[in-house]
């Protein structure tokens, strides 16, 4: 049993150093802290894997807290000693702590200790292996002696340039690694000779694949201070991966860019796959455009290519390109290629060859010269051919002038009811566009003859009525159509008549003149110094061996109704007042009367009187009756109504001659 078995260790008595205590004190101070804290010693740091390259510097570091024993170095289970310029301590220990002194006065409690280690000029023989820090224990009783984790100093040696290997045999770089489609290609990635190994990466194009399993590492069998690094990968050959780049990267510090790579392009076999290039994307026209076609085969090993077209039994062609210079509409159809190599067969390709050429009129028709009656039904046909279908549009083209209208837009044109604005050339014009550009193809005109009684054009609304400033001169036209040519041709307004190529007074009449559309003539009417009264319809009287027709145009003089209107104002305001200052003046008189009535009836009356004043009524009603009232209603002087009174001999020829103008408005009177 140790002498100092039930001292008590929770200090709390004061101690007095003497002789006799001297290794009773000396084992508290080893064993025991104040207030139970353990002070033995113990690592701070402990050496940590590190890798140097040849001829540089190292430091192991090792550090202790509370470091009372000896430090010591050993490397593969070995002691090393302290050399100069070769191991060196990182840091000299103070005066005393490389042990405990055995007098009086101990060394403080917490003390720390630096046990780092120098290697100076690193070599692969020397220095590279197993290092451990140790110190020795504090006293020979407290068995708290060190030794920490053995770690490796590497010094580093550059590994060999790594090498890629397939189904047994080395590919050198940038060779290729052949492999069938759908196979699997195993590959092997080694590195020789690196201290450390190397480490192993693989990529495929520009993205790292992963290994089967993780790299293995070996010392060489012809100097163990070296490893090799073996990465095997396995990549599934799909025709996507054919031309892709398989590398190998090694990384290691000894080498200039930290890394080497070595590479092989993965050369993937596989069937034919195929499209086509030049399909048109636009219409081809006949004899303008041409046509390259490609059939572009992806296969590996190259294919060979067939072109061929429906309906044919031969070959069209055994190139890549299908050329046809210019396109015909010979060569419209449905054109097929295919490719072969020695894995299959590709699918095959069409492509539809449309060729477009312009419209062209076969027959329009049924005759260059149709004539109709008036107001018959006719018809013209026209037949084209063109790709696109064209669409059709009949015109009529006037005889004269260069102006036409649109009549039908159908291959067939159906005149129900012909007049004479039908009359004239017709031109059936078919219609078709290629690529956005209108071809268009016009027939031979042909001609529609209308016969029958005059027709008088009849206007657009907006040009029914012809607006003029009073005081200047008005023409009024229009166009009147016959065939046979009309014999008799007259304006009419009012109850005058005004023969073609006549004149009376300010009113002139021209001969019809011809118009620019056939059997077509225009008649004109003048009006000289145009006035309010001659606002009014004109009629055209036309009259030919078939029939005649009649139509108005309307003639308004700006400021018509201004003067009669105003005149009418005032003598109805002058005739209101007059009616309204007579009115008053009998109100009054009644008003007098009343009151003398009054006066009379409330002083007493006789029946004398009463009779008196019933007489003096009487007559006075008679006087006022009559006369008075047609003097303020007598319409004046010059203001007449057109039906109450004419001028002797209106209803005579010889009359109608000598009165130029009959005015048809409410009232008014005559020119």
């Amino acid at each position: 049993m140790s002498p100092f078995a039930g001292v008590d260790s929770s200090c709390t008595r004061p101690f007095k150093y003497t002789a006799t205590h001297r290794y009773f004190i000396l084992y508290l101070l080893i064993n025991i802290c104040v207030h139970g804290i353990n002070c033995f010693q113990r690592f701070s740091e402990q050496p940590k894997y590190t890798e140097v390259n040849p001829g540089q510097d190292a430091l192991l570091t090792c550090k202790v807290i509370d470091k009372r024993g000896t430090c010591s170095w050993q490397k593969d289970n070995k002691p090393v000693g302290i050399y100069a310029k070769k191991y060196e301590w990182a840091a000299r220990p103070s005066s005393g702590s490389n042990g405990l002194s055995l007098d009086l006065h101990p060394p403080p409690m917490q003390i720390g200790g630096d046990c780092s280690l120098w290697i100076r000029s690193a070599t692969l023989d020397f220095d590279d292996g197993l290092w451990e820090c140790q110190v020795t224990a504090s006293d020979f009783t407290t068995q708290d002696a060190l030794t920490s984790q053995p770690v490796r100093l590497v010094v580093r040696v550059g590994p060999q340039r790594p090498r890629l290997e397939y189904e047994g045999t080395h590919v050198p770089p940038s060779h290729n690694i052949t492999v069938d489609s759908g196979a699997v290609a195993t590959v092997k990635c080694v590195s020789h000779y690196g201290n450390p190994p190397a480490t192993l990466k693989w990529y495929l194009g520009d993205k790292e694949i992963a290994p089967i399993h993780p790299q293995t590492n070996n010392t060489e069998p012809d100097n163990t201070r070296t490893w090799s690094a073996t990465s095997v990968v396995q990549i599934s050959a799909m025709r996507e991966r054919h031309g892709d780049i398989l590398r190998c990267l090694a990384f290691h510090e000894s080498y200039l860019a930290k890394s080497v790579a070595v590479e092989a392009r993965m050369d993937i076999k596989y069937a034919p796959t195929i499209r086509l290039i030049g399909s048109p994307e636009i219409d081809l026209e006949e004899d303008k455009d041409a046509l390259i076609l490609r059939c572009v085969a992806d296969a590996n090993p190259p294919a060979s290519i067939v072109w061929r077209r429906a309906g044919r039994s031969e070959i069209a062609s055994l190139q890549e390109t299908l050329q046809l210079r210019p396109v015909g509409r010979r060569d419209a159809g449905l054109y097929t290629c295919q490719a072969q190599n020695s894995v299959g067969t590709s699918e095959q390709l069409s492509v539809q060859l449309d060729v477009k050429y312009p419209p062209k009129i076969i027959s329009a028709g049924p005759d260059r010269l149709t004539t109709a009656p008036l107001f018959s039904p006719a018809a013209f046909e026209c037949v084209a051919d063109g790709n696109p279908l064209p669409t059709y549009k009949w015109v009529q083209r006037f005889s004269r002038g260069a102006k036409y209208v649109e009549r039908g837009h159908e291959s067939r044109l159906v005149i129900d009811n012909v007049t004479y604005d039908y009359q004239g050339d017709y031109e059936c014009r078919a219609t078709s566009y290629i690529n956005g550009q209108e071809r268009v193809a016009v027939s031979e005109p042909v001609s529609l003859q209308v016969v029958g009684a005059p027709q008088v054009l009849r206007l657009h609304p907006s040009l029914h009525t012809v607006s003029i400033k009073r005081g200047e001169p008005a023409s009024m036209s229009l166009v009147v159509c016959a065939d046979p040519r009309p014999h008799r041709v007259a304006w009419e307004w009012g109850s005058l008549r005004l023969e073609a190529g006549n004149g009376i007074e300010r009113f002139h009449a021209d001969d019809i003149l011809p118009d620019s559309r056939e059997d077509c003539y225009l008649s004109t009417l003048h009006i000289e110094r145009t006035d309010e009264h001659d606002s009014r319809p004109y009629y055209l009287v036309v009259e030919n061996e078939r029939g005649t027709d009649r139509h108005a145009i309307h003639l308004n003089v700006e400021g018509t109704f201004a003067e009669p209107l105003e005149m009418s104002y005032l003598l109805g305001i002058a005739g209101g007042c007059l009616a309204a200052i007579l009115i008053l003046i009998c109100l009054c008189i009644y008003a007098v009367r009343s009151k003398k009535c009054c006066f009379k009836g409330s002083s007493g009356y006789k029946s004398s009187d009463k009779d008196s004043e019933k007489a003096d009524l009487k007559s006075r009603s008679d006087s006022t009756s009559g006369p008075q009232g047609d003097s303020i209603y007598t319409t004046p002087a010059g203001f007449h109504h057109q039906h109450h009174h004419q001028h002797p001999g209106h209803g005579s020829p010889e009359a109608m001659k000598s009165v130029p103008v009959l005015r048809t408005f409410g009232n008014h009177h005559a020119a």
